[in-house]
């Protein structure tokens, strides 16, 4: 796996509030030298998961005619880091986020040929997710979040960090106050060193999250 970073824009709009938020990501992670490629969802998949069982080709490959296998293999797998882009749409991600997650089954399933390299391709990841939506309501994000957090539980991959921007016409998340075009950017830079813990009753701990920090009396 290498030090690349994906960040993948679920919205159709390329001057839009999610696209500014994906460009703050890429500024930030280029700035610290790593390897990026952003890919809009809508250019790469032209239609939703069907039926593997009907709809695979004799050799194990999708039938379905799209850039989605490119995307898959070439962009996500090799990615030590991904961050999902999206607005937030009744609640939940876009149709093209969702559509990458559901097409990805064709190739972990264990009817497709090379499944058990696909799934270890899967594993241990950095992965992120920058929203974007008019409604500053807390509770809209808290259906895709745990989306997310439960992706990253099922593939061992660590969750680093959210980001969220408020904003109606395009481009109007840059007036957000607080400034999420900033913690984008410092998402993209830190996504692949950002500290992380998930604590379970039996993982050995220290007094301190920070070790570096002189001790507080």
């Amino acid at each position: 796996m290498s030090d690349k970073l994906l960040i993948l824009v679920g919205s159709p709009r390329r001057n839009g509030n999610t696209a500014t938020l994906a460009e703050a990501v890429q500024r930030g992670g280029e700035a610290a030298g790593t390897d990026v490629a952003v890919r809009f969802l809508d250019d790469q998949i032209s239609g939703f998961l069907r039926d593997c069982r009907n709809c695979r080709q004799a050799n194990g490959e999708c039938s379905i005619s799209d850039r989605y296998r490119a995307l898959f293999f070439e962009d996500f797998l090799p990615a030590r880091g991904v961050i999902f882009c999206s607005p937030i749409y009744w609640y939940g991600v876009s149709a093209q986020t969702k559509a990458f997650f559901d097409r990805s089954f064709c190739y972990y399933a264990a009817s497709y040929p090379g499944s058990k390299d696909v799934l270890e391709a899967m594993t241990g990841k950095r992965l992120g997710l920058v929203l974007t939506s008019e409604e500053t309501y807390a509770g809209a994000a808290l259906g895709i979040v745990h989306q997310i957090q439960e992706f990253s539980r099922y593939t061992h991959s660590d969750f680093t960090g959210v980001v969220r921007g408020f904003g109606n016409s395009r481009g109007e998340v840059r007036h957000d106050p607080m400034n999420p075009v900033r913690e984008a950017e410092r998402l993209g830079a830190e996504i692949l060193t950002r500290p992380y813990s998930d604590y379970r009753l039996e993982t050995p701990r220290t007094p301190r999250v920070w070790p570096q920090a002189a001790e507080v009396r």
